[in-house]
């Protein structure tokens, strides 16, 4: 079962922007594409960069450090599909975005 927790309003993040949010004490990057929401872990696979910090377009996130891409949406590298970060359910109920790592 999942367990999902609050992180944010709908309205704390317009379509195509992003930010790092906390989910039993783990920091995640948190995206609003066209109006939906996506998770990933806001550490990048290459170095640890912050994913949740980095340019969105779209549904690709750059990395701030070293400009590694990543789909929100799915978690996989956007050039090597083998590469990923951990993506995460999202739920939305009313005005109340929800994160499960789970």
């Amino acid at each position: 079962m999942s367990n999902f927790v609050r992180v944010a309003s709908i309205l704390d993040l317009k379509p195509g922007e992003n930010k790092v949010v906390e989910v039993n004490g783990e920091q995640v990057g948190l995206f609003n594409v066209d109006g939906e929401f996506y998770a990933i872990s806001n550490t990048c696979a290459h170095r640890g960069g912050p994913l949740g910090e980095g340019y969105l377009e779209g549904d690709i996130v750059t990395c701030p450090w070293h400009g590694w891409r990543f789909n929100v949406k799915t978690g996989n590298n956007a050039i090597m599909p083998g590469v990923r970060v951990p993506s995460y359910q999202v739920k939305v109920e009313g005005s109340d975005v929800f994160v499960s790592i789970d």
